[in-house]
């Protein structure tokens, strides 16, 4: 199975939605081919719903239940497994409602499985084609930064630093060296899956630290991560262009430079990320910050759709990136 392709999330609360509004959304269509009033559409949509809702309310649970195990089947069998629950769930709301029902106003079997069976197709389709039409975003949030990070200036900053330190403090020349070999091997991986918290850190750390060869005491970050859920998972590539924004768009045009505050709050149900760096509106090159913080929405998105967010704000001198995700571990 290829990594890009992903069973759809029957536990997130953005597909949980959509599946709702495309089901009701098929269901009204079948009732207007169905009606030949208005009299009659309401009679018919009433019918329809009362053997349909609670069809799709309980493959709504019986998917959220059974997730875990389908999301390990390869990607075709699990598709196919996801419609065989539906299918398998219609034919059981189904035979219960029959002796409730009169004859006339229960579906036949073969009927219930085609339109089960279709409307899944579309469903499953509809997730395919969203996944799709946000999967660049994966390769475009890892070239830009590659773009961002293989520059002659970067390189000749980060050599000369290095240079410098060789003599005096061989050592820490040697540890900068390896940061950057870290560094650029994980910028060029292909960074498509959930990576750890602890993992997205430690880059972070490492991208701070050649930084700080080149600014000096200007460059302070204060790390309040305390406590932090290491095994959490988050989408790769997230903290660090941030924190790449608090540098150069934040501490690097201050003359005396300032602090950057990284602080990771987490609960039961969701992950907080916020960094804030200091800004100064005549200094401060907000157009890259832009760039970076709408290819990190829609990684966001396509990774956990409505239950992430990403919200930014700037007051008092000072510029806040504050993501919200959902708590899951590794």
């Amino acid at each position: 199975m290829k990594k890009s392709q992903r069973l759809l999330n029957c536990r997130n609360l953005g597909v949980n939605l959509r599946i709702l509004i495309i089901v009701n959304l098929s269901l009204i269509l079948a009732t207007v081919l169905l009606s030949t009033d208005l009299n009659s559409f309401f009679a018919q949509l009433l019918r329809l719903s009362a053997i349909a809702q609670p069809m799709l309310l309980l493959s709504l649970l019986l998917l959220y239940l059974s997730y875990p195990a389908l999301n390990k089947l390869p990607h075709g069998i699990g598709l196919i497994a996801v419609l065989g629950v539906i299918n398998l769930v219609c034919l059981s709301v189904l035979a219960l409602l029959t002796p409730v029902f009169s004859v006339e106003a229960i579906p036949s079997t073969s009927r219930v499985v085609f339109f089960s069976s279709l409307i899944g197709v579309v469903t499953l389709y509809y997730f395919h084609l969203l996944h799709r039409a946000y999967s660049p975003a994966i390769d475009e949030a890892r070239l830009q930064v590659l773009q961002a990070r293989i520059q002659p200036h970067f390189l000749f900053n980060c050599i000369n630093a290095v240079l410098s330190l060789i003599r005096s403090q061989p050592k820490q020349a040697e540890t900068a060296l390896e940061d950057m070999a870290d560094l650029f091997r994980v910028l060029m991986a292909d960074n498509r899956d959930l990576v750890t918290l602890a993992d997205e850190i430690a880059l972070c750390r490492q991208y701070v630290a050649l930084e700080k060869l080149r600014l000096g005491d200007r460059l302070n970050v204060q790390w309040q991560i305390e406590g932090m859920p290491t095994r959490a998972l988050i989408p790769p590539l997230v903290l660090q262009p941030l924190l790449e924004n608090a540098v150069h768009h934040g501490i690097e045009p201050m003359a005396d430079g300032g602090s950057i505050v990284l602080k990771i709050v987490s609960n039961k149900n969701e992950l907080h990320l916020l960094i804030t760096n200091p800004y100064q509106a005549g200094l401060s090159r907000h157009f890259g910050n832009n760039m970076a913080l709408k290819n990190i929405q829609e990684r966001l998105t396509l990774h956990f759709d409505l239950e992430a967010s990403l919200r930014s704000r700037q007051a008092d001198g000072l510029y806040q990136v504050h993501i919200i995700l959902p708590h899951t571990t590794a």
